[in-house]
Parts: C-alpha cells; structure tokens; sequence
C-alpha cells in the first residue's frame, strides 16, 4: 500500500466509553491534532447537550471539525457526510496538521476509513415506495426478487431498510447490495483504528450518570426548543437516543421520569450495539485503559503507519 493522505489516526468505541476526553486531551497536548467527529447526530445544529458536543471552551483549545453541518429540521446522509469529511481532511492536511477521526457512528466511520462507495438518493421512488409501506410483505418480496443478497442481510419487518434498499435497486438500476459489500468485508488497513473498551457494567452507571447531569444541564429544555423550531426535527434527527424519549413528554405528554428512564435504557442498548458493530472489525486495535489508548494513537501520529493509505 502507498501513502497517499496527510496524518490520520482514529478513535472508536461505544458511547460514554470516555473517546472525546481522550482525543480533546490528546489533541490539546499535541496543537497539531484536528478531531473530526465521527457522529450521525453532532451535525445537527443545536443538538448540544444530548450529543456530548465539546463545549464552547474546548472548541478554543482544539480544532473540531464536522460539527453543527445543518439544521436540526433538515435530513442529512451518510454520503453527505462523507463528502464532508473528504472535504476537512483535505484541509487540515492542506495546512500541516493531522487528523484524529473520533465517534461512535460505525457507518458513518466506515464510508470515511474505508471510503466506501454509498448509493444516491433517489426521492421520487422512495416517496411511491413509502406509499406502500402498509403492505411492507409485499415490498419485501419485490426486494427479495431484485436483489436476493440484499433481503437475506435484513429483517423483513425492517420497514426503513427495506424501503431503502427498494430505493436503491430501482432508481439505479444496480442492486443494493452491490453498494454494501464493503460493509462485511475488511480490506487492509486505510487507516488505523484504535478502539476504547469499557465494561458494560461501568458503562451502564457512566450513561446513566451522564444522562441525568444532561438533565440537570438543561438538555429536556433543549428538546423543547428544537421541537418549537419552524420544521420541528427532521425524520433522522428525531432518532437521537434520548431526544427522541424526550419528545414524547414534550409533544404527547408522557410522564418525565418514564422518559427518562427509557432514554438510559435505549443508550445502553445502543453503546451494545455500537460494540458489537466495532468488534466485528478485525482491524481496530482495542485498549481497555484509556492511557494505553493515547500511547498507541501518539505512536501512530509519530510513525509511518499514522498516514491514510490506498
């Protein structure tokens, strides 16, 4: 493999495993290091609290990127993130700098790590396929007969992914799993991943813990306002782990607490989640101590493996 990128290193791991503290004391040692935020939700202006965005003070002391890229009541995609992405690597290389990807949002950090080919979008047919979501077995087995590959990967009563992957097939003509071998696939190393693992009965206290200081940091009002916005949230901002709990108190009235409950436990299922998706990663380098983790990434920016490679 040749080098072909600036200085590049990256920072996996479920959420609340303790990535950004890591990465902003790293990069405020280091005054090279530029974070791009490998995060579905922190693009969404005005989403603060519940996306653990640096605050105002630490985007003083380091460089972040990819944070705040569009309205809270606008879609936004994973291949409009991967242009962005290009584009801020790019730059920070461009002014001497390196480059530390940091998140938890295994796709959005794949389509960038591996720069994976991501399908269009195709609103027309989506919006017909969407008309028939009440019969969602048939749509399923439309999908079964276009890409046969594509239905096998997914559940048939995964109204989302199938509607998708219909949309796909039939506005490029390509079958959709054409677009995803990359994603059950693992080719060498573009750049390394180093991944920090906590266990799960300690992340279970350190969300919660989180989840209520967000509370008492004004997150539910946060909510509140985002929801009284022209436009409201958009469809995918709306999935926000502990945004969308909330805004069941705040647009049909559900009891507060209850929310707040369901809120940690959908985090916790998703710091899981998050795992399991990284651990299918042959590649990614795991530490269970955080100053070990900064060892390795140190390493890397200070080696020849730190560079993006093709």
């Amino acid at each position: 493999m040749n080098n072909h990128g600036g200085t590049a290193v990256a920072l996996v791991g479920a959420t609340a495993s303790g990535k950004s503290a890591l990465a902003h004391h790293l990069a405020s040692q280091r005054g090279d290091v530029s974070i791009l935020c490998v995060d579905a939700m922190t693009v969404y202006r005005g989403m603060d609290i519940g996306t653990a965005k640096p605050t105002p003070a630490e985007r003083q002391q380091v460089d972040y990127r990819l944070l705040d890229l569009v309205e809270a009541n606008e879609e936004f995609t994973v291949a409009q993130y991967q242009v962005a992405a290009r584009e801020a690597a790019s730059e920070v290389w461009m002014l001497g700098g390196a480059v530390l990807y940091v998140g938890g949002t295994g796709l959005y950090g794949r389509c960038v790590l591996d720069d994976l080919e991501i399908p269009g979008q195709f609103p027309e047919v989506r919006a017909e396929l969407e008309s028939r979501v009440n019969d969602l077995p048939a749509l399923y087995e439309e999908l079964r007969v276009l890409d046969p590959v594509a239905a096998s990967r997914m559940e048939p009563t995964n109204e989302r992914r199938v509607v998708r992957a219909l949309e796909v097939c039939l506005g490029s003509g390509r079958a959709f799993s054409s677009f995803g071998e990359g994603l059950f696939t693992y080719g060498p190393v573009r750049v390394v991943q180093v991944g920090l693992r906590r266990n799960f009965d300690e992340l279970d206290v350190a969300i919660e813990v989180r989840f209520r200081r967000w509370m008492d940091e004004g997150l539910l009002n946060e909510v509140q306002q985002l929801a009284r916005r022209s436009g409201g949230l958009s469809r995918t901002a709306r999935q926000a782990v502990g945004y969308r709990e909330l805004l069941r108190h705040v647009e049909e009235g559900a009891r507060l607490e209850g929310c707040i409950e369901e809120a940690i436990i959908q985090s916790r299922r998703l710091a899981r989640r998050q795992r399991s998706w990284f651990q299918r990663d042959p590649r990614i380098e795991w530490f269970d101590e955080p100053g070990a983790a900064a060892r390795r990434l140190t390493d890397v920016l200070n080696s020849p493996d730190g560079f993006v490679r093709d």
